[in-house]
């Protein structure tokens, strides 16, 4: 679910483009004019970017949970882009810091009774920055330990650090968004062509 935010802070959002949250997560962080810039600069800014990711549903997210927010959220993407680099990489990956995370999120399943029958619902204790991220830190969890390595890639821009799961049925995806990185590509192979 998108949150409702005003048009110039919806285009300073980062793109959802990577087929996998974890690597989404990592994506919140992007090189604009050969600068890494960081679209979180506010406890607020995580919280919308949580929502926007369906964590949590809109208002469900209050201020009391996201003092320290930005930094708790800093801190996992850091230790979650060290660990899929690593791993990227055929290194032996150190779980400590995700477990640190994953150790801080208490929850419990509930069988929610629905006309349609019955599903189940992972309830969550949220007091803190870090309960706050548990299903994140999770997702990034799953995806180290079952995610396809082959599969997961760096857009193939000498100038992009986006990441994504290569999710397509050849398996040939080159970029993190063939209208932007894909077509800077084919603009400048075709500019390239004519001027030689």
């Amino acid at each position: 679910m998108t949150p409702n935010v005003p048009d110039q802070q919806a285009a300073a959002l980062p793109s959802v483009a990577a087929d996998h949250p974890a690597l989404d997560l990592l994506n919140t962080v992007a090189q604009i004019d050969g600068n890494p810039v960081d679209s979180w600069t506010s406890d607020n800014d995580v919280a919308r970017w949580l929502i926007r990711m369906g964590w949590y549903q809109e208002g469900a997210i209050v201020p009391a949970q996201t003092r320290g927010l930005l930094k708790s959220a800093r801190a996992l993407r850091e230790a979650v882009r060290a660990m899929v680099s690593t791993r990227k990489n055929g290194g032996r990956v150190d779980p400590g810091p995700l477990n640190d995370f994953l150790a801080r999120a208490p929850s419990h399943s509930e069988l929610i009774c629905e006309d349609a029958g019955l599903r189940l619902e992972r309830k969550r204790v949220v007091k803190s920055p870090e309960q706050l991220l548990a299903p994140v830190a999770e997702s990034a969890a799953e995806l180290l330990a079952a995610g396809d390595f082959g599969l997961i890639r760096k857009c193939e821009d000498q100038t992009c650090t986006m990441w994504f799961y290569d999710r397509t049925k050849s398996h040939r995806r080159r970029w993190c968004s063939m209208a932007l990185c894909g077509n800077r590509h084919k603009v400048a192979a075709f500019r390239q062509r004519k001027q030689g």
